[in-house]
């Protein structure tokens, strides 16, 4: 309730038996155990844990949350993805020919386009052989050099017309503790949309990416490089992959699933 300060708030709650639920899709421990600021950490590193501890029903979006959850000795512990919902996202019209331009997309925040330069040798190399244009949604200012670039402002309204401009989806990361946190909501919107989808084996993308049926995963720059030129060269791969994806939403990744265990859940205590 107040993000500086200790979990006086919510212990209060616990001890007045008012039941209270956390719902957490990033790893926001994180932003006070592994905090830059020595005394963020020594005063408020057990924050969220204690949060946990005390709640009636913490909802998490990965593994790696529910982990935490289950050492902080948090009571219940319930699974539930990040979704969308599927009354927005409609599936791309027919894709591209192998003679128009292939656009590789990404949406997400001035916070996150740091990931794209993990890739940028994979861009460069493919700029030799294919016509392909880059299309940033929610970006900042970037400078990838000699990558032909288009930076849209993201839009509530606009976020899924822009999606399915993209040939295929991607979602860099590193290997690090926050970005195992991570609920993989970018591949989710691709997904929905019939997007195919490359994105970086970490945390929770490994469940999400089934290799070679909905998408790549690449580690590698060589593996980033061979994802963008197999489903440059096949459009019916990139049309099996994006109904494949589509279909794993509809599965589980959509509102339309979740929203009924949710509620049972908020009605269980």
């Amino acid at each position: 309730m107040f993000p500086m300060l200790p979990a006086w708030a919510e212990e209060i709650i616990s001890i007045l038996k008012i039941p209270y639920i956390v719902d957490y899709d990033d790893a926001i421990f994180h932003n006070y155990d592994l905090n830059k600021k020595r005394i963020i950490r020594s005063l408020l590193k057990n924050k969220i844990d204690k949060v946990m501890k005390n709640a009636a029903v913490v909802i998490v979006g990965n593994d790696y949350l529910a982990e935490r959850a289950q050492k902080a000795g948090a009571r219940r512990i319930e699974y539930l993805p990040t979704v969308i919902d599927l009354n927005r996202y409609k599936l791309k019209e027919c894709g591209i020919g192998n003679n128009e331009i292939f656009k590789i997309g990404w949406i997400g925040s001035p916070a996150t386009s740091k990931y794209l330069y993990l890739i940028q040798d994979a861009f460069k190399e493919i700029c030799l052989n294919i016509r392909f244009r880059l299309i940033l949604v929610g970006s900042n200012k970037i400078n990838l050099s000699d990558i032909p670039i288009e930076i849209k402002p993201w839009r509530e309204e606009t976020e899924v017309e822009d999606i399915k401009e993209f040939d295929v989806g991607i979602m860099p990361l590193v290997d690090e503790p926050w970005e195992r946190g991570k609920c993989g909501y970018k591949l989710i919107q691709y997904m929905a949309c019939g997007v195919p989808v490359v994105g970086s084996p970490v945390g929770i993308n490994n469940k999400i990416i089934i290799d070679g049926i909905n998408g790549f995963k690449a580690n590698t720059i060589n593996e980033w490089i061979y994802a963008f030129k197999k489903l440059h060269q096949d459009y019916n791969l990139r049309l099996k992959m994006g109904q494949a994806g589509r279909k794993l939403v509809e599965q589980n990744y959509c509102i339309q699933v979740t929203a009924p265990k949710l509620i049972k859940i908020i009605k269980s205590i």
